[in-house]
């Protein structure tokens, strides 16, 4: 039986004692309570007649209680966390796509979900947080449990299903990625290796738990290495820095706005910095800005790891290695788990310095998407799977993403950047965001946009703005509109969304 690379294989490093997952101002919960909550949860759910074949969606607030329910429920079924924000319509559509057998909810939480659920006679699972016990522990009841379809397996094997995760979507219908065990513990081990993740880490985590990043980066690498995670309620940047002194973490993961929002109020939390215990800070899911990459390594005092990560490979492609060895601003490394190369339209390896798609194979990468035959056709070539993303790699192995190819702007035939506009406004003094993106235009068909936040304190008009872009880059590339804002519009992961932005600003009007 295949149980060497299964998710219980894998929290099998960590000691009895250690505390595996913990929240501020909680008790933590140690290795060996999370290992028998998982049992009791696989067995709870074969009283249910739910196997590893069946679907079962979480949708549950970020904490310890969604990490742990991920881990056990992931470690006996498949799991397919959700947004809890979602909309009802939202809920229906990620619901009958998945072909969900039950959804966990937290108890006595009402809400969409929980309607929605009720409407097409879903088996409910109530989650319900241990009183004062350690964070993270529950008991779960399900009153009416599906009905049987066929025998399950008593154990997951590495090859089997343990997460669905949906693409983002924003240009057509989302995707259905399968990961499986070996997917995600590859991947993990991979993340735990290069930072160098042993029992004596703690990182906080501020990432939703819906996600890769946080589900794999924070969660899954940090237990796979015998460390601590704590779970915060989710991303605040107001009580980040009172989390920080009461956890004392070796590391932390983010997108990079949510690093920037962490600038903006270091400079109130000084006492904070000067006691951390951190050894680094990493940065995934989106291009860190060198700008903000620099600035961070100042203010902490650690070396800031830029990492390359995506869902169908189970986040990490690629990343900077920890000092002494080289690590890059604007690059986001070395490969990191899975082979990476860079391919041309058609089908070609390129040569370092080639400019191309970057394409991955390897353990922790999805071999197709779930009933998507004509998804896969164009994902894959040669075994290899194309990321979507143009860049190129140097001759040491360094990657250096140019964009998303779907993002990229074609102005009159003319190709744009939208990150070397980013980098570019980012060195404007009066500037601490930038994002760009297509605007459309009658003629060109698309033309350079720009929205900004500026620095508390400081002013720059739109005028002064494309004046300092056009005295660094050739003239197609200047934005003809650059607006202001208090702040940049984001996706429920912290990401900004380029693709829509303008429709969304009121531009195309």
């Amino acid at each position: 039986m295949e149980r060497t690379n299964t998710l219980a294989a894998l929290l099998a490093r960590g000691r009895t004692e250690d505390v595996a997952l913990s929240a501020p101002g909680r008790s933590g919960l140690t290795y060996g309570a999370l290992r028998e909550l998982i049992t009791q949860v696989r067995a709870s759910l074969r009283e249910w007649g739910l196997g590893p074949e069946d679907r079962i969606a979480l949708v549950l607030p970020n904490g310890p209680e969604m990490a742990a329910a991920f881990l056990a429920v992931a470690s006996a079924a498949t799991t397919a966390p959700l947004n809890p924000a979602y909309r009802a319509d939202e809920f229906t559509f990620y619901l009958d796509d998945l072909q969900a057998r039950a959804i966990v909810l937290l108890e006595g939480m009402d809400g969409p979900a929980r309607m929605v659920a009720r409407e097409r006679n879903l088996p409910i699972i109530e989650l319900s947080p241990t009183s004062n016990g350690s964070a993270g522990h529950f008991t779960l009841k399900c009153e009416q449990p599906p009905p049987p379809i066929a025998p399950h397996s008593d154990e997951a094997r590495e090859g089997g299903v343990a997460l669905v995760l949906h693409t983002s979507g924003t240009t057509a219908r989302p995707k259905l990625v399968p990961l499986t065990h070996a997917n995600l513990t590859a991947s993990a081990r991979h993340i735990g290796a290069l930072l160098g993740l042993g029992p004596e880490d703690t990182c906080l985590n501020i990432m939703p738990l819906f996600h890769i990043h946080g589900l794999v980066a924070a969660v899954l690498s940090s237990l796979g290495a015998g460390g601590r995670v704590v779970c915060t309620p989710g991303f605040n940047a107001l009580r980040f820095f009172s989390w920080f002194e009461e956890a004392r973490p070796t590391w932390y993961t983010a997108v990079p706005t949510m690093h920037q929002a962490l600038l903006e109020r270091a400079r109130r939390n000084v006492e904070s910095l000067k006691s951390n215990r951190l050894r680094f800070i990493r940065s995934s899911s989106a291009s860190l800005p060198p700008q903000v990459m620099e600035e961070l390594e100042r203010v902490f005092g650690v070396p800031v790891i830029e990492s390359y990560g995506m869902t169908e490979a189970a986040h990490q492609m690629a990343s900077n290695p920890l000092p002494p060895h080289p690590r890059h601003a604007g690059s986001v490394g070395l490969a990191a788990g899975p082979e990476v190369a860079i391919m041309d339209d058609a089908g070609a390896m390129l040569t370092p310095g080639g400019l191309g798609e970057v394409v991955i194979r390897g353990p922790n990468v999805m071999t197709g998407y779930v009933n998507n035959p004509e998804a896969n056709a164009r994902a894959f070539t040669h075994g290899w799977f194309r990321t979507g993303d143009q860049g190129t790699l140097d001759a040491e192995g360094y990657l250096r993403l140019t964009g998303r190819l779907k993002e990229l702007i074609n102005r009159g035939g003319e190709k744009v950047s939208p990150l070397e506009v980013d980098t570019v406004l980012l060195d404007h003094p009066a500037v601490q965001q930038a994002v760009t993106f297509a605007l459309p235009h009658p003629k060109l068909g698309e033309d350079v946009a720009a929205a900004v936040v500026l620095r508390e304190g400081l002013q720059a008009t739109e005028r002064e703005l494309r004046d300092f872009v056009s005295a660094r880059v050739a003239d197609f590339k200047v934005p003809r509109r650059i607006v202001v804002l208090t702040e940049l519009p984001k996706g429920p992961t912290g990401k900004v969304q380029r693709i829509g932005l303008a429709e969304r600003l009121g531009l195309t009007s």
